[in-house]
């Protein structure tokens, strides 16, 4: 599946191309030099040293950014991934990655659960994946959303085991300022590219508590700093209340979730720069979940909270100016690789296509702070790109796999188009 081609260098000719504004331009060239975008135009010249491709009819978009994306857990079953060794899990985090990659999805962002080794695997092409930013996993306080204390045998574990314990594992319970510090610094130590911060319960979350902050306002603030002094960015999950605005304040750079989003915390994201991660193609499986009478108890009873409000945020966030990423906050092993189905659900929550279509590669390319090199189809940027062979449309092809007929990472085709392929 994967090529051991680097840096491949042809000419695209007259391909529809996403551009800037989220529409697509042409039939145009595309040019790609050693891996990297070189020129877009009219009747690019003939290059001798660049394998011309016939590419008419055909639908060219960079590869998408997913923000918030969980391909290190396979299942939400607590006791099968207790049951199951490190090594397995691990591969099985390989297999996720590789679904992905094959979806059309060219950057992630780790929203817990990957290391930094398997990131480094990615990077290093032992095994194929996305590029990768890791946050290695969740940060929350003793008896929050991230805490899965077994109370029978009195066992410290992440919430239904979705981390697993592994030598070098950093804490994932804090709780006071000074122990926030200590415990970034861990995980930056063991080479996070993200902290995430827990500030409020989940739908899933363990216990009877609602969507209460359960972060202070301190605590925040300090794993910020303490990020931003390595150059790091925060991620905070808030579905909403006082954790929203204390999360924005501390300096977040984006707010994952936040079903209940006012007007107010969103004026307060544009002025900040925040980005809304609003991750509802999870939320409206959950609720289908909940319709048909598959969550029992506080699960079911927050999901009955949420659902009324699902795509409310987004809209908000719209008319604040606030900038919208993807976010498909996928796991489970019978979700990886349908992470696209996220751009149709954000056209239903209130966004253009054209907006939708720049949640998912631009904006997210700019909350992962690569908006120079990846994200768009641009000279001077990698060529992380997928093809169609159809207009998309409503979007709604996403929601089904097979739309994506092609991905190329950094100009290697790593699904290759059976017109593309050289």
């Amino acid at each position: 599946m994967t090529s051991t081609t680097a840096g491949a260098s042809l000419v695209l000719r007259a391909v529809r191309v996403l551009d800037e504004a989220g529409g697509f331009t042409g039939p145009v060239d595309v040019a790609v030099t050693d891996g990297t975008v070189s020129a877009v135009g009219k009747d690019l010249a003939v290059r001798p040293s660049h394998r011309d491709v016939d590419a008419a009819g055909l639908w060219l978009m960079p590869g998408i950014v997913d923000c918030h994306a969980h391909p290190g857990l396979p299942s939400f079953d607590a006791f099968e991934l207790l049951r199951t060794p490190l090594s397995l899990r691990t591969l099985e985090s390989a297999q996720a990655l590789r679904r992905t990659l094959e979806a059309g999805v060219t950057l992630l962002r780790d929203a817990g659960g990957v290391d930094a080794g398997v990131r480094d695997a990615v990077s290093r092409g032992y095994v194929p994946g996305p590029h990768l930013q890791v946050s290695v996993l969740p940060l929350g306080p003793t008896g929050g959303h991230g805490d899965g204390f077994l109370a029978g045998p009195a066992l410290d574990c992440t919430t239904d085991y979705t981390v697993p314990d592994y030598p070098g594992r950093p804490p994932f319970t804090v709780d006071g300022p000074e122990e926030m510090r200590k415990v970034v610094r861990l995980l930056l130590r063991s080479g996070a590219d993200w902290i995430k911060l827990m500030a409020t319960a989940g739908v899933l979350a363990s216990g009877d508590g609602m969507f209460t902050a359960e972060l202070g306002a301190e605590e925040m603030a300090v794993a910020v700093a303490e990020a931003t002094r390595r150059g790091k960015g925060v991620m905070v999950h808030a579905l909403g209340g006082p954790a929203v605005r204390a999360a924005v304040e501390a300096g977040a750079r984006s707010v994952e979730h936040a079903v209940f989003l006012t007007e107010q915390d969103a004026a307060l994201m544009a002025a900040r720069g925040c980005t809304l991660v609003p991750t509802l193609a999870i939320y409206h499986e959950l609720a289908a979940h909940a319709s048909a009478g598959e969550l029992a108890g506080a699960a079911a009873e927050r999901m009955a909270q949420v659902a009324p409000k699902l795509g409310e945020a987004v809209a908000i966030a719209r008319a604040a100016g606030v900038p919208v990423a993807l976010g498909s906050d996928f796991g489970h092993r019978d979700r990886h690789g349908r992470n696209l189905a996220e751009l149709y659900y954000l056209t239903k929550a209130g966004l253009t296509i054209e907006e939708a279509l720049l949640a998912g590669t631009a904006e997210g390319a700019q909350l992962c702070g690569v908006a120079g090199k990846r994200g768009r189809i641009a000279p001077g940027h990698a060529f992380d790109a997928i093809v169609l062979d159809e207009d998309p449309g409503d979007l709604s092809c996403f929601l089904q796999t097979g739309a994506v007929t092609a991905v190329f990472k950094d100009g290697v085709p790593m699904s290759p188009h059976p017109h593309l392929a050289g």
